[in-house]
C-alpha cells in the first residue's frame, strides 16, 4: 500500500454530515459530498472509508465562543462514539467554530449561484472542507 493516504473529515450535524476528503499529499482539503443523519448513514461512512482508505478520521467539534463544549458538542461525542465502535482509524476532534459562515462567505465569493450558495448540502460539505484544511495547515506547521 502506498504512503500516501488521505484524510477525510465528518461536519457533524442533525440533519446532514457534511464531508470532505484531502488530496493524497495531504495538503489540499475539497468538498466531497453530504450524508444524511438518517438510520443507515454508517453504511455511506464505511464505504467512504472503502473507497478512499483514509489514514485519519478528523471530526468538527463544536465549541462555544469562549471555547467551551455545549449541547452540540455532546451530540458530536456520541458521532465519535459510534465511528470508534467502528472503524479503528485515529479520530481527532478538530474546532469547527465558524466554518459554516467561513463556507457561506466563500461560496459568495467563488459567484456561485444563489441557489447552490443557499443549498445547505453544499454549505455543509464545504464547512467540512475549511475544517479539514485547519487541520491540514497545522499538521504543516509542526
Amino acid at each position: 500500500m502506498s504512503d500516501l493516504r488521505r484524510i477525510i473529515c465528518f461536519d457533524y450535524g442533525s440533519k446532514r454530515i457534511g464531508v470532505a476528503i484531502s488530496d493524497p499529499m495531504v495538503i489540499i482539503a475539497q468538498p466531497l459530498c453530504f450524508i444524511e443523519n438518517k438510520i443507515n448513514f454508517i453504511g455511506q461512512i464505511e464505504n467512504l472509508i472503502n473507497e478512499y482508505l483514509p489514514q485519519e478520521i478528523v471530526i468538527g467539534y463544536p465549541l462555544n465562543l469562549k471555547g467551551e463544549q455545549g449541547q452540540k458538542t455532546k451530540e458530536v461525542d456520541q458521532f465519535i462514539v459510534l465511528l470508534e465502535k467502528h472503524f479503528t482509524l485515529p479520530l481527532i476532534k478538530w474546532d469547527e467554530r465558524f466554518t459554516t459562515q467561513i463556507a457561506t462567505n466563500s461560496m459568495r465569493e467563488m459567484n456561485l449561484t444563489k441557489k447552490k450558495r443557499e443549498s445547505r448540502q453544499n454549505i455543509d460539505a464545504m464547512a467540512a472542507a475549511l475544517i479539514l484544511q485547519g487541520y491540514l495547515d497545522y499538521r504543516k506547521s509542526r
